[in-house]
């Protein structure tokens, strides 16, 4: 049986790279950047797998191109919303994630994002390195206090799980949270004693933070919007490790504007890597550029799990992140 031809589409950690050499004939891309429509069509009937990233937007006329060539699209991330999966199963090709690697990292990155944007910590540092910092006072750049307020989770899978955790036994913190599951007691009672409210304004109007676990994709796109943003405790901030698409960037510069938010810390943007020009002009807005699970383990972890995940398909077993 001849190997199998595999397009990688970004860089990975090396040992990940090494390790997937071994599965089959492998096309390395570079440069690292989003693959371009041209190039998803071009693969469509050249490779029989794509080993695709979070931020490589696959062209709806991709799928049927691939129709009997493409067999399976082992993404390297938890999200998939940059695949349609209905397309892809239509057309024969399998698809996987890689979950639960990336769980406490994206975790650690919402609580800092949490306390950054709380402790006013990007304006110190900017105020610091540029030369401004007048010395202690009383009233100077004061913040939003984190211990023992409440924290509201749209979102309660692994991710808003852990966030949960760290803030309630780290910090002291009260849960709120909304999912469309009903969370079984001893899941509530493990991760921050959470109480589950009907509703995400119901959750907004409790919440001093918000912040947010759920999918990106067509059922929560724009899903925190004026409605969400009005419902808001006033003064609350808000986290979003997600998906950018989950929050109308329009509605939360107005929630911004009128003071309705008082903070926001944010990983992730529509358009990403073309964020909205207005948010330079917002101090008070935590700027990272998508680094949920950027450490050196976790990355690493991720690409050996899209192997795994390639490996079992191609020795025809059923892979442990089958999404379609």
């Amino acid at each position: 049986m001849a190997k199998p031809k595999i397009l990688v589409t970004r860089k990975w950690p090396q040992e990940t790279l090494d390790r997937v050499a071994q599965v089959g004939d492998v096309t390395f891309r570079d440069p690292d950047t989003t693959m371009s429509h041209d190039e998803f069509m071009a693969a469509a009937t050249t490779y029989d797998v794509i080993m695709p990233t979070v931020s490589d937007k696959i062209p709806a006329e991709f799928y049927p191109a691939a129709k009997g060539t493409v067999k399976i699209l082992a993404s390297y991330g938890v999200g998939y919303n940059h695949i349609d999966v209905d397309a892809a199963r239509a057309n024969g090709i399998a698809v996987t994630n890689t979950p639960d690697v990336l769980t406490d990292c994206t975790a650690d990155l919402a609580m800092g994002l949490l306390l950054a944007a709380a402790r006013r910590i990007g304006e110190g540092e900017r105020e610091t390195r540029a030369g401004k910092w007048e010395g202690w006072r009383p009233t100077h750049m004061i913040g939003k206090k984190v211990s023992g307020a409440t924290l509201g989770i749209v979102g309660f899978g692994r991710i808003g799980q852990a966030t949960a955790r760290r803030a309630h036994f780290g910090f002291g913190m009260k849960i709120v949270f909304q999912d469309a599951w009903d969370v079984p007691d001893d899941i509530k009672a493990a991760n921050g004693n959470a109480t589950q409210l009907p509703s995400i304004n119901d959750v907004a109007a409790q919440s001093d933070f918000l912040s947010l676990h759920c999918p990106g994709g067509a059922d929560t796109y724009k899903l925190i919007n004026a409605e969400v943003f009005g419902a808001m405790k006033q003064g609350c901030i808000l986290v979003n490790s997600a998906r950018g698409d989950v929050v109308d960037e329009d509605a939360l510069f107005d929630a911004l504007d009128s003071g309705k938010l008082t903070a926001a810390g944010l990983d992730v943007y529509h358009n990403e890597p073309a964020l909205d020009p207005r948010f330079l002009s917002y101090e008070n807005v935590v700027l990272a550029p998508h680094l949920g699970s950027a450490t050196d383990g976790t990355r690493a972890a991720m690409g050996f799990r899209a192997i795994e995940n390639l490996e079992a398909f191609l020795a025809g077993k059923t892979p442990r992140d089958l999404v379609s």
